[in-house]
This record gives structure tokens, sequence and C-alpha cells, in this order.
């Protein structure tokens, strides 16, 4: 077996390697996910003497629609609420 031929055989047993494992894991739509619980953080104040940062450049998170309909329980939900 020449070099590149021993090289590719590692390679492909590497890549076909990682395709195989356990069976996949259920998402628990009950469950809150890590990006559900997340709280606004502080404002960033800046120290006297720097620039002041750009208020153009932040990203508001909007708030979601109140009287968007409740998810079927034990349903994960597709689709994120519509934003007002």
């Amino acid at each position: 077996m020449t070099k590149s031929q021993l090289i590719a055989v590692l390679i492909l047993s590497a890549s076909l390697s990682a395709c195989g494992g356990k069976d996949p894991k259920p998402i628990d739509c009950e469950e809150g996910l890590k990006y559900q619980n997340r709280e606004q953080g502080k404002r960033v104040v800046v120290p006297e003497g720097l620039d002041p940062l750009n208020e153009f450049a932040e990203m508001p998170i909007p708030k979601a629609d109140p009287e968007a309909p409740e998810p079927v329980p034990g349903k994960c939900v597709d689709m994120p609420p519509t934003i007002r």
C-alpha cells in the first residue's frame, strides 16, 4: 500500500467513524431550552474620556406578540412568534 493510499484510507475511516454513534437524542419541548430563559443584560457604560457608543449599532430585541396562540403541549414550536 502506498503512502497516499494509506492516507486516503485513514481519512475515509475517520470520516465514516464520525457518522456513527448513539441514536439521536429526542428534544423535550416542555423543558426550557437555553435561549428561552434569557434576560436582557445591562447596558455598557462608557468610561469618561472615551468616545460614546454608536446608538445605531445596537440591535434591540423586540418583544413577542402577546396575542399569539400558545403552542400545543408536547409539540415543538417550528416558527418563532410574530413580532410587532
